[in-house]
């Protein structure tokens, strides 16, 4: 069993921390000496087979256990797609909208996700959309939207555009009750918060390697839970797909069982080497204690910012905040700009600069954040 690690001991393993502040894993985590390693390991495999094809879909398997464990999920009911949009075509793709057509989602969803919902209106589905109240989606909206007409919620766990945490209990308990399905967003938590999906009883669950998982991007995952059954075979398939993907028959479809149904062409092997490493970085920290430590951070910064008058759009209820906090700026670019040079990494969405927060950022990153930002606004008040 890997030993666990504490956030500082864990902070170690990302050789680029040493001079800079890394608060957007929202959009790609720190570079960890681990991928670093990994990069170079796929390159090898090129330099010293070309086409090492055994070898790749170890990696290709490795990481799709790794990411089964992470989720308590069985390695059958993963499928290795892309990204997020491709894991979305998938189901929506596999599912009929002439009885139920319905689709309810929320203003809080990334376009990734929401975009392929509202493609599927040419076929007959009907989306509707839940809004959210100055950042924060109410419970009882998201209910109140899921009825007898509705065949797919989704929902994601943390909303990308200010950290807020979503009412997925709510929503999968109400689902249940009118026979619909759930499709869950974890591309904000998986990795910096703990996700069971026995759990949480959805019946798809899609992230990507890229940003708190600690990989690369051009890799995602798709949970398909066990025995659920498909209306409809995907429509966008490829070898992988298929029950043989090495049986080379062009004139057969022959869907391979559970979520590999849902692959398509040859995977991404660099990202997949990308991913299991980031897997193994993360589990030399116990999940439950790097959540802590970072919701520690996420609380404190918050408050530090409202202390310091800065208008902030994340959930005021610390029990609804995920891995992050939005700041409210005129110029988030700009302000994102200067503290590029400052050698403080966020990222700028919309309206705000969003800081997030991993099991590696500590108080002092806060403190560095704060003083960059009073020189900024101090600057801004001198012109």
């Amino acid at each position: 069993m890997t030993a666990q690690f504490t956030p500082d001991q864990f902070r170690a393993l990302f050789p680029g921390l040493a001079d800079t502040v890394h608060l957007a894993s929202c959009s790609q985590g720190a570079l960890s000496g681990e991928l670093l390693f990994a990069i170079q390991e796929y390159l090898g495999s090129l330099r010293d087979q070309a086409v090492a094809w055994d070898r790749w879909m170890q990696e290709v398997e490795t990481a799709r256990g790794l990411f089964a464990q992470l989720i308590g999920a069985r390695s059958d009911e993963i499928a290795v797609l892309s990204n997020a949009s491709e894991a979305a075509y998938q189901v929506a793709s596999s599912l009929r909208w002439d009885e139920r057509p319905t689709i309810v989602t929320t203003d809080m969803e990334f376009p990734s996700v929401a975009n392929v919902w509202l493609a599927q209106r040419p076929l007959g589905a009907k989306v509707c959309h839940v809004a959210d109240r100055d950042g924060v989606v109410e419970a009882e909206d998201y209910v109140r939207s899921i009825d007898e007409t509705t065949h797919l919620v989704s929902i994601p766990l943390v909303s990308y555009r200010n950290g807020a945490r979503m009412p997925v209990r709510e929503a999968v308990t109400r689902a249940r009750e009118v026979g619909a399905r759930v499709f869950v967003d974890a591309y904000q938590a998986a990795g910096v918060l703990p996700i069971d999906v026995r759990e949480i009883d959805c019946d798809y669950l899609v992230t990507g390697a890229l940003k708190y998982l600690l990989g690369l991007p051009g890799i995602a995952f798709l949970y398909v839970r066990d025995g659920l059954a498909a209306e409809l075979e995907p429509r966008l398939t490829g070898w992988f797909g298929q029950r043989d993907p090495f049986g080379f028959d062009p004139r057969r479809l022959d869907f391979a069982d559970h979520a590999r149904r849902f692959e398509t062409g040859t995977p991404a092997i660099a990202s997949a080497y990308g991913a299991v490493a980031g897997l193994r970085t993360l589990a030399r920290i116990d999940r439950h204690a790097g959540a802590a430590h970072v919701g520690d951070l996420v609380d404190e910064t918050h408050a530090r910012l409202v202390d310091a008058g800065e208008r902030v759009w994340s959930p005021a209820d610390p029990a609804r905040r995920g891995p992050q906090v939005a700041l409210v700026d005129d110029d988030p670019v700009a302000l994102t700009r200067y503290l590029a040079r400052r050698r403080i990494v966020v990222s700028p969405r919309g309206h705000v600069v969003r800081i997030s927060f991993h099991a590696y950022n500590n108080r002092q990153d806060i403190d560095v954040l704060l003083a960059a930002l009073a020189d900024y606004r101090a600057g801004r008040a001198a012109t």
